[in-house]
């Protein structure tokens, strides 16, 4: 087991055509979003126009969570849906996908045989939690949105601050302790590849 904490600062964010993406996290290392040559990717974006287009991505299926705002996502031939804080929408990255309203979201893409599931948790302060994490799962990410935790690994205690990433691959641990100095908000991904 290995696990690293990213800080924000680290982050890349680039431009697109309704707002900004901030990159958190590729695999593998040697992957390149803009040639799609990745198997996982996490990230964040921010949409600021009232009306967007989502960027076609033939080959990659996507998981949306909002985090700030709310939106109507579209998806030609397929469905709508109101997408409302923390509300999370499964789709293809080749449907015809675009939204109404402004908002902060978390995107997890994977392609392949890599599949991931994305959560929520909110701790107020002071809380506990003990986290189960599924033997299948070989890597798990914890974005912390807002606030600040604490977590024990290897009978060391580590601080998680707001915007930082939480990395571990190959978990071994059966569960994972956290304790809220502060009301937080967690986004969680785990991905099987």
């Amino acid at each position: 087991m290995a696990f690293s904490i990213i800080k924000a600062k680290n982050f890349n964010t680039s431009n697109w055509s309704g707002g900004t993406s901030t990159q958190l996290y590729i695999y593998p290392k040697t992957a390149d979003y803009k040639n799609r040559t990745f198997d996982f990717r996490l990230s964040t974006a921010r949409v600021d126009l009232e009306e967007s287009e989502f960027t076609p991505l033939p080959g990659v299926s996507r998981k949306i969570m909002i985090l700030d705002g709310q939106i109507v996502i579209s998806h030609k031939d397929h469905y709508n849906k109101e997408l409302k804080r923390l509300d999370i929408d499964d789709f293809e990255g080749d449907w015809q996908t675009s939204s109404i309203g402004i908002c902060t979201d978390f995107n997890l893409m994977t392609t392949g045989k890599t599949k991931g599931n994305l959560s929520a948790c909110v701790l107020i302060e002071n809380q506990e939690l003990d986290y189960l994490i599924e033997k299948e799962f070989s890597d798990l990410f914890i974005y912390l949105y807002s606030g600040k935790i604490s977590f024990n690994i290897d009978r060391e205690t580590h601080i998680l601050n707001q915007g930082e990433l939480l990395v571990i691959n190959k978990p071994e641990m059966e569960n994972l302790q956290f304790s809220a100095h502060e009301s937080s908000e967690l986004i969680i991904s785990m991905i099987i590849r």
